[in-house]
């Protein structure tokens, strides 16, 4: 019996101390990049503002379009998504809906997953000092809550996608300074 109000009592205690260190950790997840195209802000937001474009040179579409893509029509500007279903794991199908588009500021949009926490995003562009070319920051934000477990996940957002924003934005800067 003694065991058994130890073990209890230190569960108990370990739950508690778990939920307390994750006060520590902050409310959101934000991963960002930023990176200068050699190209015209037309010519980016070109890219950025076309949904079906983006198989192209966004890594999570790209894992994404093995399941099935639908876009809206159309399937550019404020209110323009694509879905996608993967029928191998459910937990990666979602929706992108683009909620403000504007060539002289970029793409924002919400990303909501089956059973995941929703993502506000965003690709904000900016002349760079010369004019010449397009400084892009892509940023991504997710509203954590007060579960431990959404906390830690929080905490290695940036480890975890921060190399695909890196991929997305170096495929998507070869793509524009081609065209």
């Amino acid at each position: 019996m003694r065991f058994i109000k130890l073990f209890v009592v230190s569960v108990l205690f370990f739950v508690v101390l778990i939920f307390l260190i994750s006060l520590l950790f902050p409310p959101n997840a934000v991963v960002d990049r930023s990176g200068v195209i050699e190209a015209p802000m037309a010519t980016v937001y070109g890219e950025i503002s076309e949904l079906r474009t983006w198989p192209a040179w966004n890594p999570w579409t790209k894992m994404q379009a093995a399941g099935s893509l639908q876009y809206s029509d159309p399937s550019h500007g404020a209110g323009a998504w694509y879905s996608w279903e993967n029928p191998q794991q459910q937990a990666t199908s979602g929706k992108l809906t683009i909620l403000r588009s504007d060539p002289a500021k970029g793409v924002y949009y919400d990303m909501h997953f089956k059973d995941m926490k929703p993502v506000t995003s965003g690709l904000e562009i900016k002349p760079t000092e010369d004019g010449k070319g397009t400084v892009v920051h892509w940023y991504l934000k997710t509203r954590l809550g007060w579960l431990p477990w959404w906390k830690f996940r929080g905490f290695m957002a940036d480890r975890l996608m921060g190399p695909q924003v890196e991929q997305g934005l170096t495929e998507l800067k070869a793509r524009c300074e081609r065209r």
